[in-house]
């Protein structure tokens, strides 16, 4: 195994070691034999027989049935869904659509469809393929959609530059074959629940030109493919989940920074663990990803190793690169590139590069911090060892209760299953924008309540009253001139988008440079003025923020430290919509608004993260309207720890805080999906809610709510297992707002709520 020396000379870091056996390859046969271009062209790939699972998926698919291939990293997915298709497409009357969440995905496969047509005689001529996403020219956009058959591309896309311009699809509509959808573990939650309406209106849109096209689908491992296919899809799949392919041994390490000391309950830094082993990695010679949670980490890690290169005069400073949103499209090219081509030895990323962009021959990769689930960890692991090479993974906790959690209980994480996707296409607020762009692409009817579900119809008829669509003999036709398509982002709530732009200094009038974006969500959080924003390691510091034309201006300046914001929220919940007793009180669920905003901000140095000043900010607050889970104590519980000496209102901010660390773990999500806080405005008393941080909800709460047992249980064992004494940030010491663009290595320092009563309070909650 590689870097036997590293692990040797851990300091008493490793916390545990998995060793997963290397595995021999299944073969299969399809039930007839492939064309002969086709396996002229797996030949020059190197693939001289098929896996059993890609055996398995090609014969479903010949068969006209929707199927999902579940199986690991670097198992040839691709091929399952390239060998049926091309096939298709080279008798001359198909087209097919390659649908990919991300552009740099549709480039990746670009790339190797066209491998494999250069190296399949005659099959070049007869197939023409490309990418139609954003970054494609006026002149490749009109002959793809004049004379393409393979179309790869992303839901984006579809949803606002091709389905609303059907008409000049009809060829490619009319012989429709084939949707590809890739990577569909991507598609969960608000992005999911998104992209299941656009396949609803590919769907509709399809029939109105008279196709039925079959649907092939691959993910990573989870717990529900058959389910999140299906919803996506709306109908049924075949699942192909036994994985033929070989793997080499790997060797998977739980990784624990030491404590700072003794009798302290803070950890050295795991970002620059994270530095150190890539540094050492690279300076091996060994090609090595690591991942972050956040941009900001991302980008420190790449500072902090690029900084210990340059040191060391080694020579490897410049093979070291930081990949993360956020970029412009060219920049993440040139990065693909250059990973594919090995011209990287490391990489520090975001889990932008998660997905199965191929990276080349990876022999390490390092997740900084639990990615939050289980199947993003294995996938994030899975991108080094992509043969039958030995490779590494190594997970560096974080000091926060549900990393330390782990380490302290390998079992549970080695052997625990993936989690359950989420998706839900009938959430009423997302489906009344898809259905605004239906009525606008065709009109719609009543029948249609068979694809889109039993809201359509007073969706509509709200679109009615309100003058947005006119109901002519029994069809709703769009009554405006705007282009609903164009204001509806797939993935996230916020359409708007803010533009980074660099003065820059010394240049004749002030040059002005656009080097990167952000949602409109996460700009009051990242470039507030005077905060310090990271780009390619380097340091630039915010002017100003404009609301309104959503323009950032930086400056490029060189400091020692970055910023991180201080957000304030309020909650207001609504009537409950449910309410039932449990254990020492009641659970509820209910609508609720949520206010925030960015009222000041720290200044962090770096390497140490000592605070050395901080900034008071006046920006104005953003709203979200979703759905919350409560808990409220009875009398008898509240009383109970009062008489014992504890404030309930300690007891609950430090069940808040295992709540929102342990609930992504059973309803999958990210901790930044999740908000909680404690007050008594709303019911009087000191109340706990934990509400979903997307419109209208997610599902993520109501989940909660049904399983609440569930969750508090595994809130109990870890408190307990916890080996302080009187609380700390491995247990119910958490900030009491999780924040997508907040440092996780900075979260220590922070008041603890009183450990005895939050165990206490658990113990009634739980019997």
């Amino acid at each position: 195994m590689i870097c036997d020396a590293l692990l040797e000379r851990s300091g008493g870091r490793v916390a545990s070691v998995r060793e997963i056996p290397a595995r021999e390859a299944r073969f299969g046969d399809a039930h007839f034999p492939l064309t002969d271009p086709i396996r002229r062209a797996l030949e020059s790939e190197g693939v001289e027989r098929l896996y059993s699972h890609q055996a398995e998926a090609i014969g479903a698919v010949r068969e006209g049935r929707n199927v999902v291939v579940v199986t690991g990293t670097a198992s040839g997915k691709t091929i399952c869904y390239n060998v049926p298709v091309l096939e298709s497409l080279a008798e001359g009357d198909a087209t097919a659509f390659y649908l990919f969440p991300t552009k740099a995905l549709a480039q990746d496969q670009l790339r190797t469809v066209k491998r494999i047509l250069r190296a399949a005689d005659g099959l070049a001529s007869r197939i023409v393929a490309g990418t139609y996403d954003g970054d494609t020219s006026r002149h490749t956009r009109r002959k793809l959609r004049n004379e393409g058959n393979l179309i790869l591309s992303n839901p984006d896309m579809l949803h606002a530059g091709i389905l609303p311009n059907h008409p000049g699809w009809s060829r490619f509509f009319e012989k429709l074959r084939y949707v590809v959808l890739d990577e569909i573990h991507a598609y969960r939650g608000i992005f999911g629940s998104n992209v299941g309406n656009v396949i609803r209106r590919l769907k509709r849109i399809a029939a109105h030109y008279g196709a039925d096209p079959r649907f092939i689908c691959s993910s990573a491992t989870i717990a529900n493919p058959a389910e999140l296919a299906g919803r996506l899809i709306g109908e049924d799949v075949v699942v192909v989940d036994r994985d033929g392919s070989p793997r080499g041994a790997r060797r998977f390490v739980l990784w624990n920074p030491p404590l700072l000391d003794p009798e302290s309950s803070e950890r050295r830094s795991s970002n620059v663990e994270g530095k150190n082993l890539m540094v050492r990695l690279v300076k091996e010679g060994v090609p090595t990803i690591v991942f972050s949670r956040a941009r900001v980490t991302a980008e420190l890690i790449y500072r902090y190793a690029r900084e210990d290169l340059l040191h060391s005069k080694s020579g490897l400073a410049d093979k070291v690169a930081v990949y993360r949103g956020g970029y412009l499209p060219e920049e993440r090219r040139e990065i693909e590139r250059r990973l594919f081509d090995g011209e990287l030895l490391g990489v520090s990323s975001t889990n932008a590069l998660e997905l199965g962009i191929d990276v080349g021959t990876l022999g390490a990769s390092i997740l900084v911090g639990f990615p939050g689930t289980i199947a993003s960890t294995w996938q994030q692991a899975g991108r080094a060892g992509r043969t039958s090479d030995d490779s590494l993974s190594i997970l560096i906790a974080y000091n926060d209760p549900i990393d330390q959690y782990l380490v302290r209980h390998p079992d549970y994480f080695f052997e625990r299953t993936p989690e359950h996707a989420i998706v839900d296409t009938d959430n009423p607020y997302i489906l009344e924008r898809h259905l605004r762009c239906a009525a606008h692409e065709l009109p719609v009817d009543e029948a249609d309540a068979e694809r889109f579900g039993e809201n359509l119809v007073p969706i509509m008829e709200a679109f009615e009253a309100h003058g947005k669509v006119a109901r002519i003999k029994e069809r709703w036709y769009w009554a405006l001139t705007d282009y609903p398509a164009a204001d509806i982002s797939l993935r996230n709530m916020s359409d708007a988008t803010f533009t980074i732009t660099e003065i820059a200094k010394g240049r004749d009038g002030g040059e002005m440079k656009t080097i990167g974006t952000v949602d409109a969500i996460s700009a009051p959080e990242l470039l507030y003025p005077e905060a310090i924003y990271l780009h390619d390691g380097e340091t630039y510091f915010v002017r100003d923020l404009d609301l309104e034309q959503r323009v950032a201006l930086v400056e490029r300046r060189e400091v020692d430290y970055y910023t991180q914001a201080i957000v304030e929220s309020t909650i207001r919940v609504g009537e409950r919509e449910v309410e039932e007793e449990v254990r020492g009180g009641w659970k509820m669920l209910g609508p609720a608004v949520v206010s925030w905003m960015t009222v000041a901000f720290k200044k962090i140095q770096f390497y140490n993260m000592d605070s050395i000043g901080w900034g008071k900010l006046d920006l104005p607050s953003q709203q979200l309207e979703t759905i919350a889970l409560g808990i409220r104590l009875d009398g008898e519980t509240a009383g109970a720890l009062t008489e014992e000496g504890f404030k309930v209102s300690e007891g609950l901010a430090g069940l808040r805080n295992l709540l929102l660390v342990v609930m992504p773990l059973h309803v999958m999500c990210d901790q930044s999906n999740l908000g909680g806080v404690v007050e008594s405005s709303n019911i009087g008393v000191p109340t706990l809610f934990i509400y979903d941080r997307y419109p209208k909800g997610l599902g993520l709460s109501e989940k909660g709510f049904h399983i609440l047992d569930s969750i508090l249980e595994a809130a109990r064992e870890l408190v307990s297992d916890c080996p302080c004494e009187g609380g700390c940030p491995s247990c119910v010491g958490l900030p009491s707002q999780p924040l997508l663009h907040h440092d996780p290595d900075t979260q220590f320092g922070i008041p603890m709520p009183d450990k005895r009563a939050t165990v206490a309070l658990l113990e009634r909650l739980t019997g």
